[in-house]
């Protein structure tokens, strides 16, 4: 049995974080900055977002390493520093879960590459393996208790990365695609087909977040649960839709308004519950109340 297993088999849900971009945004990272240098050069920010979550409820964490493989690294000229960032973000989030007196998880968040696989574009099946195995090895080294694969839209991808990290470890691996287009992901994936294709890779958990709105996430969701079995499902969505404000995008999603999602996301079957962009612990804090209140009674 597994470290997510385990802790589902004492809670009735598990629940996750908010966004660590919108909250490296407020300490200050600038557009076109690479948010997981911060693991590095600001190491004591991240674990404050980390516990800041914590102290707001969360059972699960995720590190701040989402862009943290060779091929997101590179547009910032660090792709020769992916083990160094990727173990010191999951030492980060290692180091703040050790302050707290309960059982807490550690997920290494891997995102996807930005490129395509061929034949549509250059990247091979083999070299993606190649660099999320780099990734995951990393993450693993610095003390996560499993991987989660989050925002994907093409489901080779996946398969390449679960492959690679299969040839190094037999670590949970969560994975979770984000629905934004007619209920279908970028790349015209729907819930349906992602629940087949990752019902026979031995995933931990599936489930959907970002996406272009709440509405989407939760249709997408309720497509999986038809689908589910006994595959727990996460839901992380958006705080809402984004809107400029002068120079930097605001989430119009209330802490009010992400603690109705979340309600919703439980009852529809969602074990993993947390949100993503724009997301912050305020929200989490609310966000967990709400489901406790209905989970106890």
């Amino acid at each position: 049995m597994n470290a997510l297993q385990e802790l589902l088999n004492v809670k009735d849900f598990i629940l996750l974080d908010g966004a660590m971009g919108t909250m490296l945004f407020e300490a200050g990272l600038t557009t076109g900055d690479s948010p997981e240098k911060w693991n590095i050069k600001n190491p004591e920010t991240v674990q404050e977002i980390h516990r800041s979550y914590l102290e707001a409820g969360s059972d699960l964490i995720t590190t701040n390493s989402f862009g943290g493989s060779r091929f997101r690294l590179q547009l910032h000229g660090l792709d020769k520093n992916v083990h160094e960032i990727n173990f010191q973000a999951a030492q980060n989030a290692r180091t703040v879960s050790e302050e707290f007196d309960r059982p807490i998880l550690i997920a290494g968040s891997m995102g996807p590459s930005g490129e395509l696989l061929t034949p549509l574009g250059t990247l091979s099946s083999e070299e993606a393996s190649e660099g999320f195995l780099e990734q995951g090895q990393a993450l693993i080294d610095g003390g996560v208790d499993l991987l989660l694969f989050e925002t994907f839209s093409a489901l080779e991808e996946v398969e390449a990365g679960i492959l690679g990290i299969r040839e190094i470890s037999d670590i949970p691996i969560a994975v979770s695609m984000s629905f934004d287009t007619a209920g279908k992901t970028m790349m015209g994936i729907s819930a349906k087909q992602m629940m087949e294709k990752l019902s026979t890779l031995e995933v931990a958990a599936i489930g959907a977040n970002c996406g272009a709105n709440l509405q989407d996430t939760q249709a997408a969701l309720l497509e999986m649960n038809s689908f589910t079995g006994n595959i727990p499902l996460i839901s992380r969505a958006n705080a809402g839709i984004p809107q400029w404000r002068g120079d930097s995008l605001h989430y119009d999603g209330t802490p009010d308004v992400m603690a109705t999602y979340a309600l919703n996301a439980y009852k529809s079957g969602a074990s993993l519950i947390g949100g993503c962009c724009g997301t912050t612990p305020k929200h989490i804090s609310l966000m967990g109340k709400a489901i406790e209140s209905t989970s106890v009674s």
